[in-house]
């Protein structure tokens, strides 16, 4: 056979799906493993979504749609934003797409040419790397460590400018580290960009996800030079409890650049199926209740699972005050042997932690930050008690 895609060939698999793949497996199995893997809330889709889309179904709205969504959930995503930020687009400026990751994906196809860098302020949702590199750019990650709460500086950012730089991946609240940038924070960060006329990609798709009363900014609300720098990722994954639907959206601050990724999503995915938009358009524009309800619950989750971690020796993490997710510090388990396993990194404390402990955890190396793993609370506090009781006997290990 002829050789395949050198590109494509060199993509890692995903940590958080491939921790999820294995879980789920032993789960088949008859193994009661408990799963922290993957960011998906476990409560379901609320009933008037579900009817929005049924509804659909039987007024024989099954046909294919423009590739960039109807109008008229492009509509409502305006909506939302206006209701939300005070900002408006137009239908023209959005685009609907399989979940936020397509939209990703179209928004780099977009303003990437080979060679371009991209600044990724690490820790980094696994993807963002992966899909530069797919379209031929180059990831330039920006660290910061657990020392400054996992944020990056507008200084940081300036410092690795160079000649080839293209555009920055913002994702706030952050996936894995859960933190949220300030206004000042985020400004100083949009202050550097406009001026070196770098594409922001926001990903902002845990918005809603927002604890101890911290205030959410979005980029968008930044100025109008910010503004048409930037291309916000959002959809009703997380907030709506919708990850099966397959709905994100994009809303680009540059007409042009919505032109060229709907081009993109035409000749690749195709537009999503015209019942999941009607259920899209209605999780925006309906009511909105159940995005407070499902807000406090993981709030207390989170409270719960941050005391718990920072009682049990050898382990440490810091509260987060956004998204849905806890890093774990295993800096001190380095160098033990548990399970049966000499721990030199965090992925061979989550193969063990799995293996032995019966508990799905996401190693972060593929974050880009060693010697933590990533925990989700997007699910059931008994699970979550159940979870860290296995982490204590499997440290006693």
């Amino acid at each position: 056979m002829k050789e395949l895609s050198r590109v494509y060939s060199a993509v890692a698999p995903s940590a958080t799906l491939a921790v999820d793949a294995k879980f789920k497996q032993m789960k088949a199995d008859g193994i009661p493993v408990v799963g922290f893997g993957a960011g998906e809330p476990d409560f379901d889709t609320p009933d008037h979504i579900k009817e929005a889309a049924i509804l659909a179904i039987r007024n024989g709205e099954t046909k294919y749609t423009p590739a960039a969504g109807t109008v008229a959930v492009r509509k409502a995503v305006a909506y939302r934003i206006k209701e939300d930020f005070g900002v408006e687009f137009d239908t023209g400026s959005i685009i609907v797409s399989s979940g936020a990751k397509a939209c990703l994906f179209a928004a780099f196809a977009a303003v990437l040419n080979p060679g371009d860098e991209v600044l990724v302020p690490a820790p980094y949702w696994v993807s963002y790397t992966e899909q530069i590199k797919m379209l031929g750019g180059v990831p330039v990650p920006v660290f910061a460590g657990e020392d400054r709460s996992f944020k990056v500086s507008a200084a940081q950012i300036e410092a690795a400018v160079t000649g080839k730089t293209k555009a920055i991946i913002l994702n706030n609240p952050s996936n894995p580290t859960g933190m949220i940038y300030s206004r000042e924070e985020l400004s100083a960060i949009a202050d550097v960009c406009v001026r070196h006329d770098l594409y922001i990609i926001a990903d902002e798709i845990y918005y809603r996800l927002c604890y101890d009363g911290a205030e959410f900014t979005s980029v968008i609300t930044l100025g109008e030079d910010v503004l048409k720098h930037t291309i916000l990722i959002n959809g009703v994954s997380k907030s709506y409890a919708m990850t099966g639907w397959r709905c994100g959206y994009a809303a680009c601050g540059d007409k042009a650049v919505a032109k060229v990724m709907s081009n993109s999503i035409s000749h690749s995915l195709g537009s999503i199926g015209t019942m999941n938009q009607a259920a899209m358009a209605e999780a925006l524009c309906g009511p909105q209740e159940s995005v407070e309800e499902m807000r406090k619950v993981f709030e207390q989750r989170r409270d719960y699972m941050v005391e718990r971690i920072n009682s049990i020796d050898g382990v440490s993490c810091i509260k987060p005050n956004g998204a849905f997710y806890v890093m774990m510090n295993i800096e001190k388990l380095i160098g033990r042997t548990l399970g049966g396993t000499e721990i030199r990194s965090a992925g061979d404390f989550a193969m063990a932690f799995l293996e032995k402990g019966l508990v799905a955890v996401v190693a972060c190396d593929a974050f880009g930050i060693d010697n933590f793993v990533r925990w989700t609370y997007a699910t059931s506090l008994d699970n979550i008690k159940e979870g860290l009781d296995r982490l204590e006997n499997f440290l006693r290990g």
